[in-house]
């Protein structure tokens, strides 16, 4: 049972006498009457906790909506002017496992330094908070059509404490979203934030006078840092202008979402340093380099994925055509790098399907921008076709209104025609045992049309082979002997290549299709509608 306050009072004092019997009076009373203060604001804090921790909770709930808000502990000081708050948890209505958020301690109180320059704001402290999202709280998310700055937040953590906050520090705080696959989170783990002078005290009307420093561990083995300055009051919405740096931050956790593309990715890691601008007078982004190493990327496509890729291109298209030279927004990158990788083409669509590749692939752009005032970007890519073939892209890029405008020029080395069989199979119903392929063409594509030309060489056809086709019909075996046979007699003497030359020109799709697009269609045609038959034509005679 609880001691009454007036027998605990008479137990204070009876302490107090023992211990300060040698004290001068007027001493010993100053300190009894402040030991009793101490024990008055403390019973009134503790008396005051539990309706105060209600009054907070209820006011959090009507602040939010769309989401509920328990808070099972409260702790007043009322001598500092504190509040601590213990496993404050916040829940999705629709979806409230997991919680959104979980708090284990979160204490506000009196800035004490501001109170010096006559200035009553508060310090928000936040100790390892952790946010939990996943893919069905986000599509709930979208569904309401309510927008995330309209559900309440702000006013939400404003009923915690009366006054402004001026000092806000996140320490050791864990942020996971799970996608379709929950044993691949996507993690920003041990994240620190400091946001000061936030009510712009110490500052005049400048652009950004609040520092902010933040840091964190990405996908368990990246590391990113942020340092910069805000402007926490600008309207409508605040600003920030930093500096940031991101290393070794694995892209093979972006797998699921990047699938649902057709888009299938494995391995790699980014780095990337440089300079951003986030404001209402315009959104800058500059690149000092960014690095991407050891990733194998496949474009896919089959008739189950036919309306992803549209999607998905359609999606493209319409990003780069928002962002071209788009006012207030500006992004450059002086040297993207994409170092030891592959990059492949997965047909399903056709029987047998088929991958084409560039392995070992680097590829180096530089000036690469979205406003048309920076000028061209310079790309070279080397790699080794199907594995193999040796092979240089070199392309000069410029930005313009109308649509894509470069030049490209590539060459493809001596590649093994046996690496090509799935490709000739789907194609041209037959295989090879030997022979080399190689390619050149210069392309320049303006004003939505492009010109070039494209010249292939096959050299030492092989298309039959007793022991590879020993378990082919008496039909197709018959098929490939004559293809080979014509091959044989269609051969340049001396050289034992064939050839074949195709010009490219035409309208390549205007300003409805972005520069990647456009290179792939060209890719596609010329391989499709010129290498291919041309080869067909040399080893078969065919019109």
């Amino acid at each position: 049972m609880a001691m009454p306050a007036k027998d605990s009072l008479r137990l204070v004092d009876a302490a107090f006498r023992d211990t300060t019997a040698k004290l001068p009076r007027a001493l010993r009373r100053a300190i009894l009457a402040v030991a009793v203060l101490a024990v008055m604001v403390a019973a009134a804090s503790a008396i005051m906790e539990g309706p105060l921790r209600r009054s907070i909770e209820r006011r959090m709930n009507e602040s939010l909506t769309g989401y509920h808000v328990r808070l099972p502990k409260l702790r007043a000081h009322l001598l500092g002017l504190a509040i601590t708050l213990e496993n404050l948890t916040v829940r999705q209505t629709a979806h409230p496992e997991p919680p959104v958020l979980v708090v284990p301690k979160l204490h506000a109180s009196v800035e004490w330094k501001e109170l010096l320059t006559f200035h009553l704001v508060a310090d928000f402290e936040f100790d390892e908070p952790r946010v939990h999202l996943d893919l069905t709280q986000l599509r709930k998310e979208s569904e309401d059509k309510i927008p995330v700055k309209n559900r309440g937040w702000q006013r939400a953590f404003e009923a915690i404490y009366p006054l402004k906050i001026n000092l806000l520090e996140i320490r050791d705080a864990d942020f996971t979203y799970v996608d379709e696959d929950p044993r691949r989170p996507l993690t920003i783990t041990h994240f620190n934030l400091t946001a000061n002078n936030i009510r712009n005290i110490h500052s005049p009307e400048d652009a950004y006078p609040s520092p902010v420093e933040a840091e964190g561990v990405i996908l368990k083995s990246g590391r990113g840092r942020f340092a910069g300055h805000a402007d926490f009051l600008r309207e409508p919405y605040a600003a920030v202008h930093a500096v940031f740096r991101l290393s070794r931050v694995p892209l093979d956790y972006f797998r699921p979402m990047l699938e649902r593309s057709s888009i299938r990715i494995h391995g790699a890691s980014l780095s990337t340093r440089g300079e951003m601008e986030y404001a209402p007078t315009g959104k800058t982004a500059r690149l000092d380099g960014l690095t991407i190493r050891g990733v194998r990327v496949d474009l896919l496509h089959s008739p189950e994925t036919a309306s992803a890729e549209r999607a998905r291109d359609a999606a493209i298209a319409r990003n780069v055509r928002k962002a071209s030279n788009a006012p207030g927004l500006q992004i450059e990158t002086r040297t993207l790098s994409v170092v030891d990788s592959e990059v492949g083409l997965v047909n399903r669509a056709r029987t047998p399907p088929y991958r084409v590749f560039l392995s070992h692939a680097d590829l180096k752009v530089s000036n690469l921008s979205n406003q048309f005032r920076q000028g061209p970007a310079n790309a070279r890519l080397t790699g080794l076709f199907m594995g193999e073939g040796r092979s240089v892209a070199e392309g000069t890029f410029r930005p313009a209104r109308a649509g894509p405008d470069f030049d490209l020029s590539v060459r493809i080395g001596d590649t093994p025609l046996t690496a090509m069989n799935d490709l000739l199979r789907a194609y041209g119903k037959f295989d090879v045992v030997g022979g080399t392929f190689s390619m050149y063409t210069q392309l320049k594509v303006h004003g939505g049309r492009v010109d070039g030309y494209l010249k292939p060489f096959f050299s030492d056809v092989d298309v039959y082979d007793r022991r590879q086709d020993r378990s082919k019909s008496l039909f197709h075996k018959a098929y490939e002997a004559i293809v080979g046979a014509l091959s044989n007699l269609l051969e340049n003497p001396g050289s034992d290549k064939l050839a074949t030359k195709a010009t490219i020109s035409g309208p390549v799709g205007g300003s409805s299709m972005n520069t990647l697009q456009t290179i792939v269609r060209l890719i596609q045609n010329a391989f499709f509608k010129a290498i291919l038959p041309g080869f067909e034509r040399a080893v078969t005679g065919k019109k």
